[in-house]
């Protein structure tokens, strides 16, 4: 974890953590690392918020500065950023947002040329470059000098490219989208209607500060509503650039990234391109998913929170689908990043395929309550290694068998240890989770 950035790039308040000066040196950079042996390509996109065109147009002003091109996306999702970057040999995509936070939140992601986030070691070199100016990186002078490419096309390649991913016609589907105000509103519909379904939409009215207000992936309740007042087959939630997708069945029911995760790897497992027979997951999934995969034949692989270790291990074994409970979920066959409408064409394409709604299809799980407490210490390696806090947790799993979990994590930003239980009863998930938190407080780990 570096200063600026962390697991899904600089993020911050805008104008406050994150600037314009942030962004014109992050451009020079970029513009000047990997345009070394040759004139970089480096494509921009940003999501609705009201800082995004301020920090779109320093960063590309600092690489124009330092002699790459800028091509501008505009608004757009973070995955059409990493699908240009590899269809189009771009040497960099940068994507603008803070994707489900607030809107005076902005953020910097940083996707290399195989459409992945960027190496950790280049990150590490542009937090130097902001600190220290080093390495004094030369001014293009005339013909030299970059151009500012105005690239709205690519925003149109990739929806085409979605629509030509599905493998069946939606007509005679009837559903609901929400588009947080974000990135997917001037796409989702566009592309789901291509593919055959009658689409209704809420929230695709960008105004610069609406995006994530009350509406989106963090904020089901709306979507919820509107699937059961208009009778619609299923609804599909955005966040704010489109990264992410949470569904509601034709009840109304959450369909979360777990859910999502097990109709998806069935689907694949039944078409016989289940690479591996095996699902990637986060150490958050839920323990009845494991339950459903294990009866269903299906193996998994559990990594560390963040999309970023799902796709480094998707990646590097060859795995097909992987996500997180939030519904980042890759479709490897398809994109290297997650993907909310390509996410959105997969359970269409599962609904279509079996001749099930979305409740049909997720039926064969059974969520375990689950409780998570934040607990906030003076120290997390101290409170991570405490001998009578470890004794705790190893009481709670030997208290639930195989009909629960336990899992005690330390935050990657704050000063917090996380504390998780799932177990067959909320109760049961206060008692254990309480139980470990009494002993951190008995143990003087906790602040007030």
């Amino acid at each position: 974890m570096g200063k600026y950035f962390g697991t899904d790039g600089f993020r911050g308040e805008a104008n406050v953590q994150l600037t314009a000066e942030h962004a014109f040196a992050i451009g020079r950079y970029i513009g000047w690392y990997f345009g070394q042996e040759h004139r970089a390509k480096i494509v921009i996109g940003m999501d609705t918020r009201r800082s995004g065109d301020m920090l779109a147009h320093a960063i590309a002003s600092g690489i124009a500065e330092s002699g790459a091109d800028a091509y501008m996306m505009q608004v757009t999702t973070t995955p059409s950023v990493a699908f240009m970057v590899r269809r189009e040999q771009f040497d960099c995509g940068v994507m603008i947002s803070a994707s489900h936070n607030p809107f005076y939140d902005n953020g910097i992601k940083l996707i290399g040329s195989n459409g992945q986030k960027i190496e950790a070691a280049v990150e590490s070199a542009i937090e130097q470059y902001i600190d220290e100016g080093t390495p004094e990186i030369p001014r293009a002078l005339r013909e030299d000098i970059g151009a500012v490419v105005e690239y709205r096309k690519g925003v149109d390649d990739y929806a085409a490219y979605l629509v030509s991913a599905a493998v069946h016609s939606f007509k005679g589907f009837r559903i609901g989208i929400d588009c947080a105000n974000g990135s997917t509103s001037k796409i989702a519909a566009q592309v789901l209607e291509a593919a055959g379904a009658e689409v209704s939409v809420i929230h695709n009215t960008p105004d610069g500060v609406n995006i994530n207000r009350g509406c989106g992936s963090t904020h089901m309740e709306s979507l919820q509503q509107f699937v059961r007042d208009n009778g619609l087959d299923a609804g599909f939630a955005y966040d704010g650039d489109g990264d992410r997708c949470l569904a509601v069945d034709e009840n109304g029911n959450i369909i979360d990234g777990d859910l999502i995760m097990y109709i998806g790897a069935n689907w694949l497992k039944d078409q016989g391109i289940l690479a591996g027979n095996t699902l990637v997951t986060t150490v958050m999934s839920n323990i009845g998913l494991y339950k459903a995969l294990d009866a269903a034949g299906i193996s998994y692989e559990q990594t560390a929170v963040g999309d970023k270790y799902v796709a480094e291990c998707m990646f590097t074994n060859g795995y097909s689908i992987g996500g997180e409970q939030s519904g980042h979920i890759i479709l490897a066959q398809h994109a290297k990043t997650g993907d909310g409408i390509l996410t959105s064409l997969m359970l269409l394409d599962a609904m279509a395929e079996k001749h099930a709604s979305l409740a049909e299809l997720a039926s064969d799980v059974t969520i375990y309550p689950q409780l998570l407490q934040n607990v906030r210490v003076a120290d997390k390696k101290t409170a991570r290694e405490n001998a009578r806090m470890l004794e705790a947790v190893e009481q709670v799993k030997k208290r639930l068998g195989n009909d629960g979990r336990v899992l005690v994590r330390e935050s990657g930003t704050e000063p917090l240890i996380r504390v998780m239980a799932e177990a067959q009863t909320d109760e049961i998930c206060r008692e254990c989770v309480s139980s470990i938190v009494q002993v951190m407080q008995e143990e003087g780990l906790v602040l007030d």
